[in-house]
């Protein structure tokens, strides 16, 4: 294995070198700020002032350099396989789909073309009997659009997929969203601010000039936008908001096919799931039932040719990044820049290394994992996971205000919890994707059909707990609540999150708080209500329950505030779950910091040879590692539409209900990294 890594690292070296991580530093400290009146800016000022957002980007972060890094590393995989004749089986196809995106003319030339019977097949819609052959095609052939979201909607008129049941998490079944709004929530269509208004209004301009891109005149594409943003409001109106479906109480609402045929007579369910090759099922878990009702109302009362003006926006628009650089900058212009303030789009190579990830991520990954991830990282991963997770057992058991029975429970659960490092320790097999070197499109429409016939292969069957809802390369964690596990892609251990030669102290101010931020959630407002097999079930006693409540209030209250220089308020509901494992997260990090210490007869509070303590670089690094700075227009989406929250607010709330952190500064107690009252859950 250790000369397999070696051969990559020397193979790789010919190709462009990958960018140097960043790791915390001390001499980065501003000691013109005051640590006790703003610790995000006494941490990160300095930082940001000598780092602009790139032209290309939203935003700039500490963990930037990890993603150009991590993309360099996928890159020169891709060029590696391209160039090697003798390449065979997944590291043929990443060679053969590199080349086949890189072909930057060859799409000019043909996507336009490869359009018209698409848009053929959404001009033969003649009756609304047509419309479930129609909603099927686009489901089948686009990509991302047979996916349901939370926020952005990706799904033309409604999502359809497999989901957990929620009541048996063992059981795959297939689940009806709402879905039909390209705008990334529903604020953005009934929000009353001018910032709303003038957002809609560009975007009817986009849909105007994307349809005119493909073949529509003028007038026929601005009348067609109309009845897109009518069509959509419509939809937006029925919808769940973000913060509603937060709770899976409300988003589970078993239906069966009968029930959902009585709700929307004017589609063809049968037509469509036997068209989506979907099985037979005893029930749909429908999210939003009244969103039937509002998808019916516009099915009976909207004519034909509005239903192929909406239809022919959604295609165009979910193909818009394959099909020549027309397509391409006119969708980047507003949902780039009109949305996120970014002035130009990422270097083809960058987009073509996110489709490759998003397409084969797992045979792509396997190459990452190889040079960046050797499996020293990988036990030092799980020893660190194992530290964190021992912590959250104490923290439960002393927990004052907890009873007893639920304590019993709560440590049923953090004692089944699976923890997933690295990577799947079984890879994808990609082999019935047919992947050739001239033709993205094709290669894009083979990759679609794999997983759209993965998905839907999945409705009716036992659940598979070690699948993998992330790429390795992927800068990020997640917890899964029906799973019942914690998951920490390989992508997201490195610098500046964990280091191999970083103290403890960096690495637990940095990768240790996102694992305990992780294990939290399965214990936040939301997870909580899940117990050890992650059925939905009720597992606490009246008594807790409500004093839970009563603490999540508190830090619902912290973060529900305006945030003048974007002319938007925190939704801290929306935010709560995020709040709460941040919190909790950095609360597990020390606690876990401190046992190793102790163990080893040291103290953190002694002054080391930088001049700082233990715990002072746990909290600097843990700070350093959200160092931000982002574009007006990103911030303001991600308030709206994010269930995190800003990165200042994720490292000043969390410290302000720290006593160990105002000590660790010597803090005043009217200092306003001084919350009161501290807000804590966990």
């Amino acid at each position: 294995m250790r000369r397999s890594v070696l051969l990559l690292l020397l193979c790789a070296s010919a190709f462009a070198q990958l960018p140097t991580l960043e790791k915390f530093d001390p001499s980065l400290i501003d000691k013109s700020k005051d640590a006790c009146v703003d610790f995000y800016q006494y941490t990160c000022s300095k930082w940001v002032a000598a780092h602009p957002i790139p032209s290309d980007m939203p935003s700039t972060s500490v963990a930037l350099p990890l993603y150009l890094y991590n993309q360099t590393i996928l890159k020169n995989a891709m060029e590696k396989a391209a160039a090697d004749k003798q390449a065979k089986g997944s590291e043929r196809q990443i060679g053969d789909f590199w080349k086949s995106c890189m072909d930057e003319s060859g799409r000019n030339a043909n996507g336009k073309a490869w359009l018209q019977p698409h848009l053929a097949a959404i001009a033969g819609l003649k009756s609304r009997s047509d419309l479930a052959r129609v909603v099927a095609y686009l489901h089948l052939n686009f990509p991302e659009s047979w996916v349901s979201d939370d926020n952005s909607a990706k799904s033309p008129l409604f999502g359809f997929g497999p989901q957990q049941d929620l009541e048996d998490s063992s059981k795959m079944v297939a689940g009806i969203d709402q879905g039909g709004m390209a705008l990334p929530s529903i604020d953005y269509y009934l929000g009353t601010t001018d910032q709303f208004k003038d957002t809609r209004a560009k975007y009817l301009k986009h849909v105007q000039k994307m349809l005119e891109l493909a073949g529509d005149s003028a007038g026929t594409a601005a009348a067609a936008a109309k009845t897109v943003m009518e069509m959509e409001t419509a939809f937006a109106k029925a919808s769940m908001d973000n913060v509603t479906r937060r709770d899976p109480v409300k988003v589970y609402n078993k239906r069966t096919l009968q029930q959902i045929k009585a709700a929307t007579p004017d589609f063809n369910w049968d037509d469509y799931l036997k068209r989506m090759g979907a099985p037979a099922v005893p029930f749909y878990i429908v999210s939003t039932p009244g969103f039937l009702d509002a998808m019916e109302q516009q099915i009976k009362t909207r004519p034909v040719e509005d239903w192929r003006a909406y239809l022919r926006w959604w295609m165009v628009r979910r193909a818009a990044s394959y099909l020549g650089n027309d397509f391409d900058q006119a969708n980047f212009d507003f949902f780039g820049t009109a949305l996120s303030g970014t002035p130009q789009m990422l270097p083809l190579w960058r987009r073509c290394v996110g489709s490759a990830d998003q397409w084969l991520g797992e045979a792509l990954g396997q190459a990452y994992v190889n040079i960046a991830f050797p499996p020293e990282s990988k036990q030092r991963a799980n020893q660190l996971v194992g530290q964190i997770r021992q912590a959250l057992s104490e923290e439960i058991r002393q927990l004052d205000w907890m009873g007893d029975q639920t304590k019993k429970q709560a440590l049923v659960k953090q004692d089944s919890t699976l923890q997933k490092i690295g990577y799947p320790d079984k890879w994808r097999d990609y082999s019935s994707v047919k992947v050739t070197p001239g033709n993205l499109l094709a290669n894009l429409n083979s990759a679609v059909a794999f997983e759209v016939q993965r998905q839907i292969d999945k409705i009716g069957k036992p659940v598979d707990r070690q699948e993998w809802g992330m790429t390795p390369p992927t800068i990020n964690a997640y917890e899964d609540p029906q799973m019942n596990t914690i998951n920490f892609p390989a992508g997201i251990m490195q610098l500046p999150f964990f280091g191999g030669k970083q103290d403890d102290a960096a690495n637990f101010g940095a990768i240790g708080m996102v694992i305990g931020h992780e294990a939290i959630h399965g214990f936040d407002d939301q997870g909580r209500k899940f117990d050890e097999k992650g059925n939905l079930r009720d597992w606490w006693t009246s008594e807790d329950a409500k004093r839970y409540d009563e603490k999540d209030k508190c830090i619902v209250d912290q973060y529900s505030q305006e945030i003048p220089e974007y002319g938007v308020k925190q939704k801290g509901e929306l935010t709560a779950g995020e709040d709460t494992a941040d919190n909790g997260g950095i609360h597990l990090a020390l606690l876990a910091l401190e046992n190793i210490y102790k163990a080893q007869g040291k103290s953190l509070d002694t002054p080391e040879s930088d001049g700082l303590t233990a715990r002072q670089r746990f909290f600097l690094s843990f700070a350093f590692s959200w160092c931000e700075d982002i574009r007006p227009e990103a911030a303001r989406n991600q308030v709206i539409t994010n269930p995190h929250s800003l990165p200042r607010f994720r490292v000043n709330r969390p410290l302000s209900n720290m006593p160990e952190f105002q000590k660790a500064f010597a803090c005043r107690q009217d200092a306003p990294m001084v919350h009161v009252p501290a807000c804590r859950v966990w």
